[in-house]
């Protein structure tokens, strides 16, 4: 074999991986960094929680506004493709500002686009962090989500009584001011095109990385890459070469307005449609990630509107104070779907002759069989039947964990299997997510009429079971699912011009 030739196995399964070396315990990156310093993956850990921090705060207060409905984003996804995600955050903060005052306009516009924070955002973890970092990272934008989502009614609450209702938006209108210097200022773009990629660098100048497998190396219990029928992992050849030596950007080139590439933004405008009807796992996050908000929102619905009235009477306040609960919820879900989800990966990894397989995420969603349907029961049925206001509370910040662990755990596997094209299964999922609630918000109140609050949330709750039941099928069949739609994810991240190596 020539040295600058790469040997793939056939049946690859994408998102399957070498990620813990067993017998020098150490964890493998992936993906695998280039020598680039400008390389998002080998940013400092300060470079990367300057960025994302902007993020989460982008994140925390586009949830503050879209809960008190003051405007939406613009569906930018694919311009983030082709320009950067820089632009798009710089555009999107600029669009908060101005669009503050005309609330039908706004209003349309979240109509006919969707949130770029739950799009964009994604790209940007994926940018800029290892595999056994997704699940930290996509706990911190559900975390954010949700003390946006949550919290929001409690400040606006507040606002209200004592600065006025217009107030609320100009609190939103001042705090995106300043998120809007962050990003121009200290936000750098994270689009990474790699400079080998270029015509003008010859062959001989690459590095291919991977993991070497001695026949002596083999664990007890676990197959070699290159011995795995089935495709465990694709096997390379890893050599040295000479590499051109990269001078580190300057502060002006890393805050360019765009970082544009060579692709047509009208060959992806399908991909999403696509995504969804092609990847079980795409399928899998849109419904459970759709559903879980859901229910969030028939939930916030309902108690916003029967607390007001007898055995509760509560004040506005007293309704927006209901959202503690589900946040105490989602910081205890966090680190859940975060830390503990992340170490768990390295632990069974371990256990599985070092390789990861996607679906090792999926064991930490297995309570939410319980905990997802337990908690519409106890919020639901007390509410249909008057219990203490507790008894709601309680049901409602267990839901908040639910709500967390699910989505970040859903994500964070979503990613695992199918990095290369995050923006486009994203958009799938979001859109899925965004007709369920709509179609569920519009029939709820004729919804209730029919059959009432305790059958309305029986329903639910036998709904919610069937669906946080569906990690046991990808458990069993994840992986196949992988395999037998591995060409079409190789030729869809190959027409991107900022993957990596698949």
């Amino acid at each position: 074999m020539s040295s600058d030739q790469i040997e793939e196995e056939p049946l690859w399964v994408p998102g399957t991986i070498a990620l813990e070396d067993v017998h020098n315990t150490r964890v493998i990156l992936f993906p695998t960094p280039s020598t680039d310093p400008d390389d998002p993956l080998n940013w400092s850990t300060a470079r990367k929680a300057l960025n994302y921090t902007i993020v989460s705060l982008f994140i925390l207060f586009t949830f503050v506004e879209l809960d008190i409905g003051f405007t939406a984003w613009g569906q930018m996804q694919l311009h983030a493709r082709k320009y950067g995600r820089r632009p798009i955050y710089i555009l999107a903060s600029n669009a908060e500002v101005y669009t503050f005052g005309n609330y039908i306009g706004a209003n349309l516009v979240s109509g006919l686009g969707g949130a770029i924070s739950e799009v964009i955002v994604q790209m940007t973890v994926a940018d800029i962090s290892f595999v056994h970092h997704h699940g930290t990272m996509n706990g911190l934008f559900v975390l954010f989500e949700s003390i946006g989502a949550f919290l929001g009614p409690v400040a606006s609450g507040y606002i209200v009584q004592s600065q006025g209702w217009r107030w609320t938006w100009w609190w939103c209108v001042i705090f995106f001011g300043i998120i809007l210097v962050c990003v121009i200022f200290l936000f750098e773009e994270s689009k990474f095109v790699p400079i080998l990629d270029a015509q003008d660098i010859s062959p001989a100048a690459r590095r291919v990385t991977a993991v070497e497998y001695p026949e002596s190396s083999r664990a007890p219990k676990a197959k070699r890459p290159s011995d795995d029928k089935k495709g465990i992992i694709k096997s390379v050849v890893t050599y040295d070469a000479p590499c051109p030596e990269f001078k580190s950007k300057t502060y002006l080139q890393r805050m360019a307005f765009v970082t544009p590439s060579s692709e047509s933004i009208w060959s992806h405008a399908w991909y999403p449609i696509i995504t969804l009807f092609t990847f079980p796992a795409v399928s899998y996050t849109a419904i459970i990630y759709g559903s879980t908000l859901c229910w969030f929102a028939v939930m916030t619905s309902l108690q916003a509107t029967y607390m007001l009235l007898p055995p509760y009477n509560f004040s506005s306040i007293g309704v927006g104070l209901m959202n503690v609960a589900p946040i105490i919820g989602g910081l205890l879900g966090f680190p859940f779907s975060g830390y503990l989800s992340d170490r768990s990966i390295i632990w069974l990894s371990k256990k599985n002759g070092g390789i990861y397989e996607p679906e090792i995420r999926l064991w930490l969603l297995l309570p939410m069989i319980i905990l997802g349907p337990g908690s519409i029961l106890m919020f639901g049925l007390g509410l249909a039947y008057g219990a203490h206001w507790s008894v709601l509370a309680i049901g409602y910040g267990i839901y908040g964990f639910v709500f967390s662990s699910a989505g970040g755990l859903s994500l964070s596997y979503l990613m695992d299997c199918y990095q290369d094209i995050i923006g486009d299964t994203l958009v799938g999922v979001v859109f899925v997510r965004n007709v369920i609630s709509v179609v569920v918000l519009f029939a709820l109140t004729p919804w209730v009429d029919g059959m009432g609050l305790r059958n309305l949330h029986i329903l639910l709750a036998v709904l919610a079971f069937c669906i946080y039941s569906l990690p046991i099928a990808l458990l069993i069949w994840g992986k196949k699912a992988r395999a037998a739609t591995a060409s079409t994810y190789r030729e869809m991240a190959a027409s991107q011009v900022d993957h990596r190596a698949v």
